[in-house]
């Protein structure tokens, strides 16, 4: 099978430097690494909901319009945003290790990026269904490797997609707004809730869909 191409190490035009274009009114020496970067400070601390052209000009110190010299709109600059959070993802090689080893490499840099950028989870899964095609292409790459057919790696696609993005809803779950008493299982589980974003809960999560996987794979 073909060795699965590496993702691309940076979206096209992030980092560029245009200040050496004709500066629009406001501009100055901004560029479009500046904006990304101003724009993931927003996230991290007000949450990608309170991101907007407006707050991202204050963050920057700038005029309202300079950050429209580089994006059209508050879509551009999530499109942008996103890039850069799923940039640097390496690929691993076919040969570096067994399929389910690659396939864990590449899941766990995915989730790091998603765990570096929570605010970011709905827009990087839209991201990725978009414009990140390459990242999914290489998880396919594995998976066909393993030896799934083409409706399998299909499935196996959607169930480690689901996995990596809806846990993340999961673990919004707030233990406050659970009634006082609780059924008995419910309420040793519970306990643990803290877990839910942790380290503990992913593996747990992906070992299973990986055991998952090997299994399902056994009897095609």
């Amino acid at each position: 099978m073909n060795q699965p191409r590496a993702a691309a190490e940076s979206p096209e035009g992030y980092g560029a430097d245009r200040s050496a274009r004709p500066a629009g009114s406001g501009t100055g020496s901004l560029s479009e690494a500046e904006i990304v970067e101003a724009a993931l400070r927003v996230v991290r601390v007000d949450g990608v909901e309170k991101l907007s052209m407006r707050r991202l000009s204050r963050e920057l110190g700038v005029s309202p319009m300079a950050p429209y010299y580089y994006v059209a709109d508050k879509s551009g600059l999530l499109d942008l945003v996103a890039s850069a959070a799923l940039a640097g993802i390496h690929v691993p090689d076919i040969g570096s290790g067994t399929w389910q080893e690659r396939l864990r490499e590449l899941i766990d840099q995915i989730d790091e990026k998603l765990r570096k950028h929570p605010g970011l989870g709905d827009v990087l899964l839209e991201q990725m269904l978009r414009k990140q095609l390459d990242l999914i292409d290489a998880v396919m790459a594995i998976l066909f490797d393993a030896g799934f057919s083409a409706r399998n790696v299909l499935a196996a696609y959607a169930t480690i997609h689901t996995y990596l993005f809806g846990r993340r809803r999961v673990g919004k779950a707030n233990p406050a707004d659970m009634p006082d008493q609780l059924p008995e299982s419910l309420a040793r589980a519970t306990k643990h809730m803290a877990d839910l974003n942790g380290k503990y809960v992913y593996q747990f999560g992906i070992e299973t869909v990986i055991s998952g996987l090997e299994a399902q794979l056994v009897r095609q």
